[in-house]
């Protein structure tokens, strides 16, 4: 590890040159278990991505996030514009779990489930390996002169990466407007539809834009998560860390040789042969620490573990590990903060649970019209009139519905010829109705009444308003 006084690293991101300029990131293709584990979860990340917009459950969108209608669906559970405070309490339990993970497992989150690592490294950057090669045909190709074979290379390599990002764009917005929405739009033809086919060419453009260039610029410069590691990262916090005990020892890091006893000259097992530093996709050098650039990716741990078998060296000299463990061999273990976190997570997400069991399928409204008081009629009977708005949830239309009121003895009017009317699927029916009640039911000027909303003779929701009559003197 680097000595305090020698860490001008930290001045400047690993991306830029002295002068200011971007420096281009060439890593060595990754290979190793790692790489292999990483393979497998992100490709059953893609996959989920993909088709998340396409699977329906009780005919619900998987997920969708439809921010234009204020419509969104998680997990298949639909969430309206009256159901803002559950998608506020997902979010809050969203933030405190990447806070939990953070705070135990340093930005592995970063490496391993984040949507563009795993699109610039198991997507855009194969792809890229294919086509112009490893870490030094690439180097060589950047630097020629534009030939036949590097314009061959680049149109291919271009063309394909605007394919991916067109149908990154797509998937996308099936999240934004619903899968069944995209797929009519693209029966209908894209000319039929240019208030939409617009914005899909600028998510294209921005896709290809940041992973075509911007790279890794995004986890480094516009990624707040990063910023994050300083505040929550401690020594006890489980980091893609380099040992720099069993790799410096004594007397610091050497090249290695052949037949050369280590241990006696005071050297440590690191030979410095800079392959965690070629392979690193932020072109960091981990044996500086734990720094800013480093996103968990683990390709560091594989190379490192490559380096050592080879010399015959024991593997882990880049592991996972906390600073804690390399400096005094401690093991993990729950700290207070940990235990808060998991704390105040559990609790959160009781209330989240609670929550969803008492949300029902309906959602009534009734407000009294604004202007109006109260009306007396014949019979010593107090009229009052109100508006409703009833807004159905799930995806079959709730039949037969009608007001009745509870405890009290009176009518509910609706302003039709109906006694009942229907509310459509995943939409809403609103309207006007009157309640009259006799006077000696009433306590008072102000009322509070318990409406309940009825589909046939099944109670599917419950309301309260303010029901107004005349002052009482006594």
């Amino acid at each position: 590890m680097e000595s305090p006084e020698n860490e001008s690293f930290r001045d400047s991101i690993g991306t830029l040159t002295e002068d200011g300029k971007r420096a281009w990131v060439y890593p060595k293709k990754p290979n190793g278990r790692f790489y292999e584990y990483r393979k497998i979860v992100s490709y059953f990340l893609l996959a989920f991505f993909i088709a998340s917009p396409f699977i329906k459950i009780n005919g619900n969108q998987f997920l969708m996030f439809n921010i234009l209608e204020r419509r969104f669906n998680i997990f298949g559970f639909p969430f309206w514009p009256q159901d803002f405070h559950l998608f506020v309490v997902s979010m809050i339990i969203g933030v405190i779990f990447i806070a939990l993970f953070t705070v135990s497992f340093g930005r592995i989150f970063c490496g391993w489930i984040c949507p563009q690592t795993i699109f610039l490294e198991m997507v855009f950057r194969r792809i890229e390996y294919w086509i112009d090669g490893d870490r030094n045909k690439q180097r060589k190709l950047d630097k020629q002169e534009w030939n036949a074979e590097k314009i061959r290379k680049r149109s291919l390599k271009w063309f394909i990466f605007l394919l991916i990002s067109f149908i990154i764009a797509n998937v996308f917005l099936a999240y934004l407007i619903g899968s069944d929405k995209l797929i009519q739009y693209i029966t209908d033809g894209p000319l039929e539809h240019t208030g939409t086919l617009f914005p899909l060419l600028i998510f294209t453009a921005v896709f290809y834009f940041v992973f075509a260039w911007f790279r890794e610029q995004v986890c480094i410069i516009a990624c707040p998560y990063g910023r994050l590691q300083g505040v929550l990262l401690d020594n006890k916090s489980i980091v893609v860390a380099y040992d720099h005990k069993r790799g410096e020892g004594e007397n610091g890091r050497k090249k290695f040789r052949k037949n050369e006893n280590r241990e006696a000259l005071g050297h440590g097992d690191c030979i410095d042969c800079l392959q965690c530093v070629h392979v690193c996709p932020t072109g960091i050098d981990i044996r500086n620490g734990t720094q800013l650039e480093c996103v968990n990716c683990t390709a560091c741990i594989d190379e490192c573990d490559h380096i050592m078998e080879s010399i015959n060296l024991p593997k882990g000299l880049i592991r996972y590990a906390s600073e804690a463990e390399i400096e005094n061999k401690e093991k993990f273990k729950l700290t207070a903060r940990m235990k808060g976190y998991i704390a105040v997570l559990i609790i959160l997400t009781g209330v989240l649970f609670g929550m969803l069991a008492l949300r029902n399928d309906l959602e009534a409204t009734v407000l009294r019209l604004p202007g109006q008081l109260y009306e007396h009629k014949e019979g010593d009977i107090i009229s009052n009139v109100f508006t409703y708005k009833l807004i159905n949830k799930t995806t079959k239309n709730i039949e037969n519905v009608s007001f009745k009121l509870r405890k009290y003895k009176g009518k509910v009017i609706l302003v039709s010829t109906l006694d009942s009317f229907n509310v459509p699927e995943q939409g809403l029916a609103e309207g006007t109705l009157f309640i009259e009640i006799n006077k000696n039911e009433l306590k008072g000027d102000k009322n509070k009444l318990m409406i309940e909303v009825y589909s046939g003779d099944e109670l599917i929701e419950t309301t309260t308003v303010n029901f107004l009559g005349p002052r009482s003197y006594h």
